[in-house]
């Protein structure tokens, strides 16, 4: 029997060592950029308005809180707590990873600022937004915050906090979009 010699079937050390070569550089290539990275995940954003539009309704706080998020941002906690002791969280990251947090109860300022900036944070000077005079907060770890209470005779019966990691003036903007619901002054 005779071998056939099809022009297929004939390999050469050279071309086998040259495709070795290449599939080994793509798959280089794909593990080092072309890969999946599995350690980032998609920023899932919660819906918040519903928790909103039910603070409100319960009338306990002002709620202060956006009528919509800037472009790129999203809330990655929202919760109302009613009761003897109410509480408003919304927990949000700017387009750019840094967070921005809204906390609001009938605790003081001096308690919300301990909880959420820092023990020892630095009073800075006032803000006004909107018309409302807000006190602004640092710490060592480059936190930035915007506090204001209102009180009725010696009881305060709502504070507010905004607070993160983004830069102070993207906090100061956001805070300027916050707007509020009337509170039951009677509870």
């Amino acid at each position: 029997m005779s071998q056939s010699t099809s022009p297929y079937a004939q390999r050469s050390y050279a071309g086998m060592i040259g495709a070795m070569i290449v599939a080994v550089v793509v798959a280089g290539g794909w593990y080092l950029i072309g890969r999946p990275n599995d350690d980032v995940k998609p920023i899932v954003g919660v819906e918040w308005t519903p928790q909103v539009r039910a603070a409100r309704a319960d009338g306990a706080l002002l709620i202060y809180a956006p009528d919509a998020l800037p472009t790129g941002w999203k809330a990655r906690e929202a919760r109302y707590l009613t009761g003897s002791e109410p509480s408003w969280h919304l927990a949000i990251l700017t387009a750019e990873g840094k967070y921005v947090g809204i906390d609001e109860s009938r605790l003081s300022v001096a308690k919300l600022v301990a909880e959420n900036v820092d023990k020892n944070a630095d009073q800075g000077r006032d803000v006004t937004i909107n018309g409302e005079v807000w006190q602004s907060w640092t710490d060592s770890g480059g936190d930035y915050a915007l506090t204001r209470s209102v009180e009725q005779g010696q009881l305060v019966v709502d504070s507010v906090i905004v607070f993160g990691s983004a830069p102070d003036q993207e906090i100061i903007d956001f805070a300027k979009t916050l707007k509020t619901g009337s509170v039951d002054l009677t509870r």
